[in-house]
């Protein structure tokens, strides 16, 4: 790999960078870049290394990793960039234990719902990487609706099965009882 020199808005030459570095300084394809083995210093467009640099892909992705708090408007909207809020809680976390836990503890099938759950929590920083907070805050909002509805299925579940060991037990203690009686009048 080449590391450049370039030549910057005010004519100062400054470098030497990686093609990585040269697009996170924000070179144009009229920005003029030497390295080792060049003859004379070319346009950094017409240098074959660098052309990934003016791809759209590349530029989509710049602008996401490097500002992720800017959005644009839509269109009919002012063109000036605007701030997105922190990004919502993700409940990627909560919405595992909410699946896994109980499913291991209580071996409630039910538990399962928590799977939407996770594919919800999962959206939540990808819709919002890409500038589109109002899917992130909606992901946020389903994967939180769906981890509480899983916790309380497992919840229910649990005192569910609480009780039904109870009335076990007391059944159970209640048939010894009578056995016992039994027991006393035939001596």
């Amino acid at each position: 790999m080449n590391h450049y020199f370039y030549i910057d808005g005010e004519g100062k030459q400054k470098g030497t960078f990686s093609p990585e570095e040269l697009g996170r300084e924000g070179i144009k394809r009229d920005t003029l870049v030497w390295t080792q083995g060049m003859e004379q210093w070319k346009r950094a467009g017409e240098t074959e290394e660098l052309n990934f640099l003016f791809s759209d892909t590349y530029g989509r992705f710049r602008t996401v990793a490097e500002q992720p708090s800017a959005r644009y408007g839509r269109p009919g909207e002012s063109g000036q960039p605007q701030a997105l809020p922190p990004m919502p809680k993700s409940w990627l976390t909560e919405a595992i234990l909410a699946t896994f836990l109980p499913l291991l503890l209580c071996s409630s099938i039910l538990s399962l719902f928590g799977i939407i759950a996770i594919v919800h929590a999962a959206q939540v920083e990808s819709s919002y990487s890409r500038g589109d907070y109002a899917a992130s805050l909606e992901s946020s909002r389903s994967a939180a609706k769906w981890t509480k509805i899983s916790l309380w299925i497992a919840a229910g579940w649990t005192i569910f099965l609480v009780i039904l060991m109870i009335l076990l037990f007391v059944f159970v203690g209640s048939f010894r009882g009578i056995a016992e009686m039994g027991d006393l009048l035939n001596t």
